[in-house]
């Protein structure tokens, strides 16, 4: 059985099987978190992920991350750190 999923314009997926809606103002955010890094795409995924969750994305390329604590305290299941 097909299963349908309602998408706005503005979604990504991941694996084709998570899908989240992006906020316009994560876009450039996470361009810039995600600057430095070799996995822009894992980066980028989890950084508007993230973002749209938290409303929030610490500034620079590493670190500042007590400057949004809902970004700075969302944990994997293992407990390391969700978002970049």
């Amino acid at each position: 059985m097909a299963m349908s999923r309602n998408l706005t314009l503005g979604a990504i997926c991941h694996f084709d099987a998570y899908c989240i809606d992006i906020k316009p103002e994560c876009g450039p955010r996470c361009t810039t978190r995600c600057s430095a890094t070799q996995f822009k795409k894992p980066c980028m995924f989890f950084c508007q992920k993230c973002c749209a969750t938290c409303l929030c994305v610490p500034p620079g390329t590493y670190g500042n991350k007590q400057l949004c604590p809902c970004y700075n305290n969302w944990k994997t299941k293992r407990g390391g750190p969700k978002c970049p």
